[in-house]
């Protein structure tokens, strides 16, 4: 179990295209379990490698339904569309509304080697899509539409 620094908007390896794992062996396990320990120190629901600065095609996420672990992640489909609040591990202080898919198919490679196929809806396909984006250099300010302080948007909440 190690907890690695999560990268800060502004660095350059969260601006790089990831690239492909070739092979599943003990370096890239090892890497999916301080990313899950790190996302869950961070009390996020996802991470992808490039937040921790490793340039490889993996995330993790759990929005409560248990832990995904997902290498060469690739969306097959997506369909209608939601609008949400968005943050991230690696853009600390404010939160951007985002449109997103409200269903996607995705493909991706398990641990084990395994080809998975699933569907994922509503706040599940947002984290796939905001991690997935991560992947390719992209950050969800990126497609924001509208953004806000966290204090903004508390009192907003309030209201």
């Amino acid at each position: 179990m190690a907890y690695r620094q999560i990268r800060k908007d502004g660095e350059e390896v969260l601006r790089k295209i990831s690239r492909p794992v070739e092979n599943i062996d003990k370096k890239i396990l090892s890497l999916l379990e301080d990313m899950a320990d790190t996302m869950y120190r961070a009390d996020g629901v996802g991470l992808a490698a490039p937040q921790i600065g490793v340039l490889k095609r993996m995330v993790v996420i759990d929005v409560g339904d248990g832990l995904y672990e997902m290498i060469n992640p690739v969306i097959l489909e997506q369909s209608g569309e939601q609008d949400g609040i968005e943050g991230c591990l690696s853009i600390l202080g404010v939160l951007g509304k985002v449109k997103r898919p409200m269903n996607v198919t995705l493909k991706y490679t398990d641990r084990n080697g395994e080809d998975i196929t699933i569907e994922a809806s509503e706040f599940f396909a947002r984290a796939i899509c905001h991690e997935l984006d991560h992947l390719d250099g992209i950050l969800y300010k990126d497609k924001a539409y509208k953004m806000y302080t966290e204090k903004e948007f508390e009192e907003m909440q309030k209201d």
